[in-house]
């Protein structure tokens, strides 16, 4: 199984690439994992918000494939522990699954059709983050789930 985080726009600040790259690279050695980047929407001051969900929404499903089960990070999703998050992937990994695709989308997040192909949502937190902040800290979730289920030191209860 592959797991696939989608998002849109770069990444600006630079302590955030920082950190995305260094879970990167502590991933490697557990999961095959990228990020995909989809460009931001260009024009967006002569678009409604529903406007740019939806043309961010054609372009986060262009990235699909049908076979793709997939995760939106959304405030109104289920709520995980690390160690059940890491439970949760485990039981992904024992499936014949070949992508696990998670979606992070715009600061107005998704449109009606992305809510549609979802399989399921996911919500790091209570708390309102960054859609750019949430990318180091879920990709730092991946990273601890791995170790949690290696049974390395990493994470501590």
């Amino acid at each position: 199984m592959k797991i696939c985080l989608l998002v849109i726009g770069k990444t600006d600040a630079e302590f955030v690439r920082a950190g995305i790259a260094e879970y990167e690279k502590r991933l490697k050695y557990y999961i095959p994992y990228e990020m995909k980047v989809i460009p931001d929407v260009r024009n967006t001051k002569n678009m409604s918000e529903i406007q740019q969900k939806e043309r961010e929404g054609e372009l986060l499903l262009g990235q699909l494939e049908a076979a793709d089960y997939v995760i939106l990070l959304d405030e109104k999703g289920n709520e995980y522990t690390s160690k059940a998050f890491a439970d949760f992937l485990a039981q992904k990994m024992l499936t014949s699954m070949k992508r696990l695709v998670f979606i992070i989308g715009g600061p107005y997040g998704f449109s009606e059709e992305v809510y549609k192909r979802a399989n399921m949502k996911i919500s790091l937190s209570k708390m309102t983050f960054s859609h750019q902040m949430v990318r180091m800290i879920f990709t730092e979730q991946l990273y601890r789930a791995m170790t949690i289920l290696k049974g390395e030191p990493y994470h501590h209860e």
